[in-house]
């Protein structure tokens, strides 16, 4: 459980890194947790709608999704709740954030190609589940 948390954080902290550099780029870093927050909720979602639509397609079910159904409510409740347990308190995240920032570079050059290729695998994930959603 303490690698998959760790592994969670890091997530989120090349995710961080990568909006403050942009945003250093563009004008100026700012809210730049948010910012990382609602990427990774985005990813997250993207990932659960992407199974709601592999189900639809393999059993031909159609699922009629709403707000208040178990079936929605229950993973964003999960996706919410694990950002607020998290993120919330910037003490604990500084703390995370200067042993990641210790890590040695070769390490977070690695773990940069691959949160991107586990972002860009989710996206494409997403991209197919509507492809093969809209061929049934």
């Amino acid at each position: 459980m303490k690698k998959l948390k760790f592994y969670y954080l890091y997530f989120y902290y090349k995710i961080y890194n990568s909006i403050e550099y942009t945003s250093k780029l563009l004008g100026g870093a700012f809210l730049s947790e948010m910012k990382a927050g609602i990427v990774l909720i985005a990813l997250e979602f993207w990932l659960v709608l992407s199974t709601y639509n592999y189900y639809t397609v393999i059993t031909n079910n159609n699922l009629h999704l709403s707000i208040n159904k178990p079936i929605v409510f229950i993973p964003i409740f999960i996706i919410v709740s694990l950002k607020i347990y998290f993120f919330t308190d910037t003490k604990k995240w500084k703390i995370y954030k200067k042993e990641f920032d210790n890590l040695s570079s070769n390490y977070n050059k690695k773990g940069t190609i691959i949160v991107t290729i586990i972002s860009l695998l989710i996206i494409a994930n997403l991209i197919f589940s509507f492809y093969l959603l809209s061929r049934r």
